[in-house]
Protein backbone atom coordinates (compact mmCIF):
# COMPACT_ATOMS: atom_id res chain seq x y z
CA UNK A 1 0.00 0.00 0.00
CA UNK A 2 2.52 2.08 -0.30
CA UNK A 3 4.19 3.63 -0.44
CA UNK A 4 7.07 5.15 -0.95
CA UNK A 5 7.70 5.40 -4.35
CA UNK A 6 9.90 4.13 -6.48
CA UNK A 7 13.12 5.46 -7.93
CA UNK A 8 14.05 5.45 -11.73
CA UNK A 9 15.09 2.28 -13.02
CA UNK A 10 18.72 3.66 -13.82
CA UNK A 11 18.79 4.70 -10.61
CA UNK A 12 17.53 1.49 -8.81
CA UNK A 13 20.34 -0.44 -8.84
CA UNK A 14 22.62 2.66 -6.73
CA UNK A 15 20.80 3.62 -4.27
CA UNK A 16 18.49 19.71 14.39
CA UNK A 17 15.48 19.40 16.40
CA UNK A 18 12.84 22.30 17.11
CA UNK A 19 10.95 23.09 19.91
CA UNK A 20 7.87 21.89 21.03
CA UNK A 21 5.79 24.54 22.02
CA UNK A 22 3.38 25.73 19.14
CA UNK A 23 3.07 23.86 15.66
CA UNK A 24 4.50 25.91 13.26
CA UNK A 25 2.32 26.25 9.94
CA UNK A 26 3.31 26.55 6.59
CA UNK A 27 4.64 29.69 5.37
CA UNK A 28 1.91 31.15 2.79
CA UNK A 29 4.81 31.19 -0.34
CA UNK A 30 7.22 28.45 1.54
CA UNK A 31 10.01 29.04 -0.93
CA UNK A 32 13.48 27.64 -0.54
CA UNK A 33 14.49 29.70 2.15
CA UNK A 34 11.85 27.01 4.25
CA UNK A 35 13.85 24.12 4.41
CA UNK A 36 10.94 21.86 6.58
CA UNK A 37 9.31 18.27 5.71
CA UNK A 38 5.71 19.24 5.64
CA UNK A 39 3.10 16.71 6.63
CA UNK A 40 -1.22 17.63 6.57
CA UNK A 41 -4.29 15.09 6.91
CA UNK A 42 -5.56 13.20 9.71
CA UNK A 43 -3.56 13.40 12.20
CA UNK A 44 -5.16 10.89 15.37
CA UNK A 45 -1.73 9.16 16.10
CA UNK A 46 0.25 11.71 15.65
CA UNK A 47 1.60 10.59 11.85
CA UNK A 48 2.21 14.21 11.14
CA UNK A 49 4.86 14.30 13.04
CA UNK A 50 3.85 17.92 14.60
CA UNK A 51 3.79 17.54 18.36
CA UNK A 52 0.07 17.29 18.26
CA UNK A 53 -2.69 14.92 17.08
CA UNK A 54 -4.79 17.67 15.42
CA UNK A 55 -5.47 16.96 12.07
CA UNK A 56 -4.72 19.96 9.66
CA UNK A 57 -6.17 20.62 5.68
CA UNK A 58 -3.31 22.47 5.08
CA UNK A 59 0.59 21.79 5.20
CA UNK A 60 2.32 22.39 8.52
CA UNK A 61 6.03 21.30 9.21
CA UNK A 62 7.30 18.14 10.89
CA UNK A 63 9.03 18.85 13.56
CA UNK A 64 12.74 18.72 13.43
CA UNK A 65 13.17 17.05 10.07
CA UNK A 66 14.67 18.90 6.89
CA UNK A 67 13.92 18.08 3.49
CA UNK A 68 17.38 18.40 2.64
CA UNK A 69 17.83 15.33 5.19
CA UNK A 70 15.27 13.27 3.85
CA UNK A 71 16.09 10.70 1.41
CA UNK A 72 12.07 8.95 1.43
CA UNK A 73 9.53 9.00 3.47
CA UNK A 74 6.49 6.30 3.78
CA UNK A 75 3.05 6.18 5.99
CA UNK A 76 1.29 2.53 7.20
CA UNK A 77 -1.63 1.97 8.80
CA UNK A 78 -5.05 0.78 6.71
CA UNK A 79 -8.51 1.72 6.37
CA UNK A 80 -10.37 0.26 9.79
CA UNK A 81 -9.46 3.24 11.75
CA UNK A 82 -7.83 6.74 11.39
CA UNK A 83 -5.41 6.55 14.43
CA UNK A 84 -3.39 3.23 13.12
CA UNK A 85 -1.17 5.37 11.20
CA UNK A 86 2.56 5.99 11.03
CA UNK A 87 5.36 7.51 9.40
CA UNK A 88 8.77 6.10 9.06
CA UNK A 89 11.29 8.14 7.38
CA UNK A 90 15.07 7.27 5.47
CA UNK A 91 17.54 9.76 6.38
CA UNK A 92 20.43 10.85 3.67
CA UNK A 93 22.78 9.16 6.67
CA UNK A 94 21.60 5.80 6.79
CA UNK A 95 19.26 5.89 9.57
CA UNK A 96 15.35 6.04 10.20
CA UNK A 97 13.33 8.16 11.96
CA UNK A 98 9.22 6.55 12.59
CA UNK A 99 6.21 8.34 14.56
CA UNK A 100 2.55 8.24 14.72
CA UNK A 101 0.87 4.63 16.03
CA UNK A 102 2.97 2.12 17.67
CA UNK A 103 0.55 -0.62 18.74
CA UNK A 104 2.37 -3.07 17.24
CA UNK A 105 5.96 -1.77 17.55
CA UNK A 106 5.75 -0.50 14.10
CA UNK A 107 8.30 2.62 15.09
CA UNK A 108 10.63 0.22 15.24
CA UNK A 109 11.97 2.01 18.75
CA UNK A 110 12.09 -1.10 21.27
CA UNK A 111 8.39 0.15 22.64
CA UNK A 112 4.68 -0.13 21.54
CA UNK A 113 3.92 3.50 22.52
CA UNK A 114 3.05 5.86 19.87
CA UNK A 115 4.98 9.52 19.94
CA UNK A 116 3.88 12.70 17.98
CA UNK A 117 7.30 13.18 17.07
CA UNK A 118 10.13 11.65 15.15
CA UNK A 119 12.33 9.26 17.09
CA UNK A 120 14.96 6.37 16.33
CA UNK A 121 14.63 3.45 14.98
CA UNK A 122 16.94 0.96 16.82
CA UNK A 123 19.98 -0.84 15.88
CA UNK A 124 19.70 0.41 12.04
CA UNK A 125 22.48 2.12 10.18
CA UNK A 126 23.92 2.44 6.78
CA UNK A 127 20.41 2.23 5.23
CA UNK A 128 20.02 2.59 1.40
CA UNK A 129 15.87 2.31 1.19
CA UNK A 130 13.14 1.42 3.37
CA UNK A 131 8.96 1.26 2.78
CA UNK A 132 6.29 0.28 5.39
CA UNK A 133 3.23 -1.50 5.01
CA UNK A 134 -0.15 -1.28 7.06
CA UNK A 135 1.76 -2.51 10.50
CA UNK A 136 5.30 -3.23 9.71
CA UNK A 137 8.34 -1.53 8.21
CA UNK A 138 11.15 -2.90 5.97
CA UNK A 139 14.56 -1.27 5.59
CA UNK A 140 17.76 -2.95 2.75
CA UNK A 141 20.93 -2.55 4.60
CA UNK A 142 24.08 -4.13 3.03
CA UNK A 143 22.74 -6.50 0.61
CA UNK A 144 20.43 -8.10 3.36
CA UNK A 145 16.88 -7.52 4.76
CA UNK A 146 15.73 -5.83 8.08
CA UNK A 147 11.75 -5.78 9.17
CA UNK A 148 9.75 -4.90 12.41
CA UNK A 149 6.06 -4.33 13.80
CA UNK A 150 3.44 -6.38 13.12
CA UNK A 151 4.58 -10.57 12.15
CA UNK A 152 0.84 -12.55 12.31
CA UNK A 153 1.11 -13.29 8.43
CA UNK A 154 4.96 -13.92 8.18
CA UNK A 155 5.23 -10.69 6.93
CA UNK A 156 8.62 -9.65 8.81
CA UNK A 157 10.11 -12.69 7.27
CA UNK A 158 12.29 -13.97 10.26
CA UNK A 159 10.64 -18.06 10.12
CA UNK A 160 9.00 -17.49 13.67
CA UNK A 161 6.27 -19.78 13.64
CA UNK A 162 2.43 -18.82 12.20
CA UNK A 163 -0.57 -18.72 14.09
CA UNK A 164 -2.95 -21.10 12.86
CA UNK A 165 -5.32 -18.69 11.71
CA UNK A 166 -5.32 -14.57 11.26
CA UNK A 167 -7.39 -13.34 13.51
CA UNK A 168 -5.87 -10.91 15.65
CA UNK A 169 -2.49 -9.90 15.70
CA UNK A 170 -0.92 -10.65 19.22
CA UNK A 171 2.51 -8.99 20.66
CA UNK A 172 4.39 -12.14 20.62
CA UNK A 173 3.95 -11.91 17.06
CA UNK A 174 5.24 -8.81 16.63
CA UNK A 175 8.83 -7.57 16.86
CA UNK A 176 9.46 -4.06 18.41
CA UNK A 177 12.81 -4.14 16.91
CA UNK A 178 14.55 -4.63 13.63
CA UNK A 179 15.04 -8.64 12.56
CA UNK A 180 16.83 -9.96 9.90
CA UNK A 181 15.13 -11.63 6.94
CA UNK A 182 16.19 -15.02 6.56
CA UNK A 183 18.30 -16.93 3.96
CA UNK A 184 18.24 -13.66 1.71
CA UNK A 185 21.04 -11.59 0.69
CA UNK A 186 22.20 -9.63 -2.38
CA UNK A 187 19.24 -7.42 -2.25
CA UNK A 188 19.04 -4.02 -4.20
CA UNK A 189 15.11 -2.47 -4.04
CA UNK A 190 12.66 -3.61 -1.06
CA UNK A 191 8.83 -2.46 -0.84
CA UNK A 192 6.06 -3.77 1.49
CA UNK A 193 2.56 -3.85 1.36
CA UNK A 194 -0.33 -3.90 3.64
CA UNK A 195 0.80 -7.47 5.19
CA UNK A 196 3.63 -9.04 2.49
CA UNK A 197 6.64 -7.56 1.75
CA UNK A 198 9.05 -7.65 -1.65
CA UNK A 199 12.80 -7.76 -2.29
CA UNK A 200 14.33 -7.26 -5.54
CA UNK A 201 17.92 -9.65 -5.47
CA UNK A 202 20.92 -8.22 -7.98
CA UNK A 203 20.50 -10.85 -9.66
CA UNK A 204 16.51 -9.41 -10.96
CA UNK A 205 14.87 -11.67 -9.24
CA UNK A 206 11.65 -11.03 -6.83
CA UNK A 207 11.55 -12.45 -3.92
CA UNK A 208 8.05 -12.00 -1.48
CA UNK A 209 6.28 -13.58 1.67
CA UNK A 210 3.77 -12.56 4.74
CA UNK A 211 -0.14 -12.43 3.86
CA UNK A 212 -1.24 -14.31 0.46
CA UNK A 213 -5.03 -14.55 0.17
CA UNK A 214 -5.37 -12.40 -2.60
CA UNK A 215 -2.22 -14.15 -4.25
CA UNK A 216 0.16 -10.98 -3.87
CA UNK A 217 3.12 -13.58 -3.22
CA UNK A 218 2.76 -14.70 -6.78
CA UNK A 219 4.29 -18.22 -6.25
CA UNK A 220 1.25 -19.66 -7.47
CA UNK A 221 -0.81 -20.84 -4.64
CA UNK A 222 -2.77 -18.68 -1.41
CA UNK A 223 -0.86 -19.94 1.26
CA UNK A 224 0.70 -17.24 3.30
CA UNK A 225 4.67 -17.40 3.84
CA UNK A 226 7.30 -16.79 7.08
CA UNK A 227 10.33 -16.59 4.76
CA UNK A 228 11.19 -15.25 1.40
CA UNK A 229 9.49 -17.27 -1.67
CA UNK A 230 10.46 -16.71 -5.50
CA UNK A 231 7.55 -15.25 -7.63
CA UNK A 232 7.34 -17.67 -10.78
CA UNK A 233 7.97 -16.70 -14.55
CA UNK A 234 10.14 -13.45 -13.62
CA UNK A 235 13.10 -12.52 -13.75
CA UNK A 236 15.34 -9.30 -15.76
CA UNK A 237 13.42 -7.42 -12.95
CA UNK A 238 14.75 -3.69 -12.41
CA UNK A 239 11.92 -2.76 -10.19
CA UNK A 240 9.29 -3.54 -7.93
CA UNK A 241 6.69 -1.86 -5.95
CA UNK A 242 3.54 -2.71 -3.62
CA UNK A 243 0.01 -1.80 -3.43
CA UNK A 244 -2.29 -2.66 -0.38
CA UNK A 245 -2.96 -6.55 -1.76
CA UNK A 246 -1.28 -6.35 -5.16
CA UNK A 247 2.44 -6.12 -6.42
CA UNK A 248 4.19 -4.64 -10.16
CA UNK A 249 7.57 -5.48 -11.05
CA UNK A 250 9.12 -3.65 -14.27
CA UNK A 251 11.38 -5.92 -16.73
CA UNK A 252 14.33 -4.84 -17.75
CA UNK A 253 12.53 -4.23 -21.29
CA UNK A 254 9.95 -1.85 -19.45
CA UNK A 255 7.33 -4.12 -19.35
CA UNK A 256 4.99 -3.99 -15.99
CA UNK A 257 3.97 -7.00 -14.39
CA UNK A 258 1.27 -7.20 -11.49
CA UNK A 259 -0.53 -9.97 -9.77
CA UNK A 260 -2.33 -9.62 -6.53
CA UNK A 261 -5.69 -8.50 -5.98
CA UNK A 262 -7.60 -7.47 -8.56
CA UNK A 263 -11.36 -6.45 -7.54
CA UNK A 264 -10.90 -2.81 -8.62
CA UNK A 265 -8.83 -3.52 -11.86
CA UNK A 266 -5.34 -3.36 -9.80
CA UNK A 267 -3.43 -5.69 -12.26
CA UNK A 268 -4.24 -3.62 -15.20
CA UNK A 269 -4.69 -6.65 -17.54
CA UNK A 270 -7.96 -5.65 -18.98
CA UNK A 271 -9.77 -9.05 -17.78
CA UNK A 272 -13.68 -8.65 -17.84
CA UNK A 273 -14.16 -10.50 -14.36
CA UNK A 274 -10.99 -8.68 -12.25
CA UNK A 275 -10.32 -12.00 -11.05
CA UNK A 276 -7.75 -12.02 -8.42
CA UNK A 277 -4.07 -13.54 -9.82
CA UNK A 278 -1.49 -15.87 -7.60
CA UNK A 279 1.05 -15.32 -10.84
CA UNK A 280 2.15 -12.13 -12.50
CA UNK A 281 0.41 -11.02 -15.78
CA UNK A 282 1.44 -8.30 -17.88
CA UNK A 283 -0.05 -5.07 -17.67
CA UNK A 284 -1.79 -3.56 -20.80
CA UNK A 285 -1.24 -1.02 -23.10
CA UNK A 286 2.21 0.12 -21.91
CA UNK A 287 5.04 1.19 -23.63
CA UNK A 288 8.30 3.07 -22.68
CA UNK A 289 7.68 2.61 -18.78
CA UNK A 290 9.75 5.11 -16.75
CA UNK A 291 8.79 4.50 -13.15
CA UNK A 292 5.58 3.39 -11.72
CA UNK A 293 3.76 4.53 -8.32
CA UNK A 294 1.66 1.88 -6.66
CA UNK A 295 -1.28 3.30 -4.83
CA UNK A 296 -3.28 0.84 -2.30
CA UNK A 297 -5.70 -0.55 -5.17
CA UNK A 298 -4.69 1.55 -8.24
CA UNK A 299 -1.22 2.17 -9.92
CA UNK A 300 0.50 5.17 -11.93
CA UNK A 301 2.83 4.86 -14.40
CA UNK A 302 4.86 7.59 -16.07
CA UNK A 303 6.12 7.17 -19.63
CA UNK A 304 9.35 8.27 -21.13
CA UNK A 305 7.52 10.93 -22.95
CA UNK A 306 6.38 12.50 -19.70
CA UNK A 307 2.52 11.20 -20.23
CA UNK A 308 0.97 9.28 -17.54
CA UNK A 309 -1.88 6.33 -17.13
CA UNK A 310 -3.75 4.95 -13.86
CA UNK A 311 -5.69 2.24 -13.58
CA UNK A 312 -7.39 0.41 -10.50
CA UNK A 313 -9.60 2.19 -8.34
CA UNK A 314 -11.08 5.46 -8.68
CA UNK A 315 -13.81 5.59 -6.64
CA UNK A 316 -13.03 9.68 -5.47
CA UNK A 317 -11.69 10.42 -8.63
CA UNK A 318 -7.95 9.63 -7.86
CA UNK A 319 -7.27 8.26 -10.92
CA UNK A 320 -7.05 12.14 -12.15
CA UNK A 321 -9.52 11.11 -15.35
CA UNK A 322 -12.50 13.37 -14.04
CA UNK A 323 -14.43 9.92 -13.45
CA UNK A 324 -15.13 8.19 -10.80
CA UNK A 325 -15.13 5.10 -13.05
CA UNK A 326 -12.74 1.91 -12.09
CA UNK A 327 -10.60 1.12 -14.63
CA UNK A 328 -8.97 -2.24 -15.84
CA UNK A 329 -6.45 -1.17 -18.13
CA UNK A 330 -4.23 1.87 -18.37
CA UNK A 331 -6.11 4.99 -19.01
CA UNK A 332 -4.51 8.27 -19.99
CA UNK A 333 -4.50 11.07 -17.58
CA UNK A 334 -3.83 14.42 -19.00
CA UNK A 335 -3.92 16.50 -15.54
CA UNK A 336 -1.00 14.81 -14.57
CA UNK A 337 1.53 14.73 -17.59
CA UNK A 338 4.93 15.91 -17.11
CA UNK A 339 4.38 15.60 -13.03
CA UNK A 340 8.00 14.93 -11.68
CA UNK A 341 6.81 12.11 -9.24
CA UNK A 342 3.45 11.01 -8.54
CA UNK A 343 2.51 8.97 -5.33
CA UNK A 344 -1.44 7.72 -4.43
CA UNK A 345 -2.01 7.66 -1.31
CA UNK A 346 -5.48 6.24 0.44
CA UNK A 347 -8.42 7.18 -2.02
CA UNK A 348 -6.09 10.29 -3.16
CA UNK A 349 -3.25 11.22 -5.25
CA UNK A 350 -0.05 13.69 -4.86
CA UNK A 351 1.92 14.73 -7.73
CA UNK A 352 5.29 17.32 -7.56
CA UNK A 353 5.85 18.94 -10.63
CA UNK A 354 8.99 20.00 -12.29
CA UNK A 355 8.35 23.67 -11.03
CA UNK A 356 8.34 21.97 -7.70
CA UNK A 357 4.28 23.14 -7.40
CA UNK A 358 2.44 20.25 -5.69
CA UNK A 359 -1.14 19.19 -6.44
CA UNK A 360 -3.54 17.02 -4.96
CA UNK A 361 -7.03 15.36 -6.06
CA UNK A 362 -9.53 13.08 -5.34
CA UNK A 363 -10.84 12.69 -1.27
CA UNK A 364 -10.87 15.27 0.80
CA UNK A 365 -13.18 14.74 4.12
CA UNK A 366 -9.56 14.55 6.40
CA UNK A 367 -7.93 17.70 4.70
CA UNK A 368 -5.24 15.25 2.31
CA UNK A 369 -5.66 17.35 -0.36
CA UNK A 370 -3.83 20.16 1.13
CA UNK A 371 -6.07 22.93 0.17
CA UNK A 372 -7.56 24.49 3.15
CA UNK A 373 -10.76 22.69 2.56
CA UNK A 374 -12.72 19.22 3.18
CA UNK A 375 -14.00 19.54 0.04
CA UNK A 376 -13.43 16.42 -2.41
CA UNK A 377 -11.62 17.18 -6.09
CA UNK A 378 -12.06 15.12 -9.74
CA UNK A 379 -9.30 17.66 -10.70
CA UNK A 380 -6.16 18.18 -9.23
CA UNK A 381 -5.91 21.42 -6.43
CA UNK A 382 -2.59 23.19 -5.66
CA UNK A 383 -0.97 22.27 -1.67
CA UNK A 384 2.34 24.15 -2.61
CA UNK A 385 3.41 26.71 -4.81
CA UNK A 386 6.13 27.11 -8.05
CA UNK A 387 9.62 27.06 -6.17
CA UNK A 388 8.45 25.61 -2.95
CA UNK A 389 11.55 23.43 -2.80
CA UNK A 390 9.95 20.17 -2.93
CA UNK A 391 10.94 17.58 -5.18
CA UNK A 392 9.33 14.41 -3.48
CA UNK A 393 5.10 13.55 -2.19
CA UNK A 394 3.70 10.73 -0.19
CA UNK A 395 0.56 9.42 0.17
CA UNK A 396 -0.60 7.49 3.21
CA UNK A 397 -0.80 4.11 2.66
CA UNK A 398 -4.22 3.05 4.34
CA UNK A 399 -5.03 6.21 5.54
CA UNK A 400 -5.57 10.19 4.53
CA UNK A 401 -2.22 11.41 4.90
CA UNK A 402 -0.31 13.65 3.00
CA UNK A 403 3.74 14.72 2.77
CA UNK A 404 5.69 16.60 0.95
CA UNK A 405 9.62 16.98 1.24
Amino acid sequence: MRKAPLATIAALVAVGVTSLGAVPAASADPGTSDPWVYGWGNNASGQLGNGSTTSANSPGQVLGLRRQDVTSLSTGGNETAATNSFTVALLKNGTLKSWGNNQYGQLGNGTTTAQNVAGSVVGLTGVRAMDVGCFHGVALRGGRVWTWGRNDSGQLGDGRPLPATVTTATPELSSTVPVEVQSLDRVKAVAAGCYFTMALREDGTVWTWGNNASGQLGNGTNIRANTPQQVQGLSDVEAIDAGAWHALAVTKDHKVMSWGYNADGELGDDSPTTTNSNKPVEVKHLASVARVFAGPYNTFALLADGQVKAWGRNNYGQLGDTTTTNRTTPHPVAALSGAREISPGSLHTLAVLEDQSVIALGRNDQGQLGNGTTTDSRVPVTVLPAGSGVVHVAGGQGTPVSFAY
